[in-house]
């Protein structure tokens, strides 16, 4: 069962996501409050952090959501931004700091807990706000990979192991570790880390190198 925080300072919407959570019986609420120290707070007495935390992108508590997503993920949470979808810049900014997606207030509830499900099954979740931030952001459409960087990326991120991808591109193993190397240090020069393969899935979803509909295409 995947266990769920929300964090967000209106108790009504809070309540709703709550109550269409529980029916599912596949989520289990384990926290909600207001602010992510009163979270932190809660830690304190848990052994187990939550596996997914739906966000509210501003509190009124005077934190920044860098911090407040900085802090999450380095607790090791997958954190799902949940706001308005009128401002751009700051969901950019949750996504930079380790958001794994956005989810807007006014999509129906049951998208909202597609969207929890998603992120726990360690799914890509790819949502019109997400593409509407990254498309304002240039840091998000040119990571500078070479010809051959690209082709590693997408068969890799697609889910080959990465001794089919030296064998269909005609490389040696070594060669295609050290392109995968290098395309991890040229995301993180532009702010963008992908320490895992889902990660590196991700990077490729959103810079067009792959669709949903490609994923899995080049294993069969």
């Amino acid at each position: 069962m995947t266990r769920v925080a929300f964090i967000d300072d209106h108790e009504s919407v809070r309540l709703g996501v709550e109550a269409a959570c529980a029916r599912t019986g596949s989520t289990d609420v384990v926290f909600s409050g207001a602010t992510v120290t009163a979270y932190f707070a809660w830690r304190c007495g848990n052994e187990e952090r939550a596996d997914v935390v739906v966000l509210d992108l501003t509190l009124g508590d005077g934190t920044t959501v860098s911090e407040n997503v900085t802090r999450l993920t380095d607790d090791g949470s997958s954190v799902v931004i949940y706001s308005v979808a009128d401002r751009p810049a700051a969901v950019r900014e949750a996504l930079h700091a380790g958001a794994v997606g956005v989810i807007s207030k006014a999509a129906p509830i049951a998208d909202v807990v597609g969207a929890i499900t998603t992120v726990a099954r360690g799914d890509v979740l790819n949502t019109v706000e997400w593409a509407s931030a990254i498309a304002g952001d240039r840091a998000f459409a040119d990571a500078q990979l070479s010809t051959r960087e690209r082709e590693v990326l997408k068969l890799y991120a697609a889910g080959l192991p990465l001794k089919i991808v030296a064998d269909r591109l005609g490389i040696a193993f070594s060669t295609a570790k050290e392109n995968i190397t290098r395309i991890r240090v040229k995301y993180v020069d532009v702010g963008r880390p992908a320490p895992t393969k889902v990660d590196l899935l991700r990077r490729a979803l959103e810079d067009g190198l792959l669709t949903e509909q490609s994923v899995g295409a080049h294993g069969s």
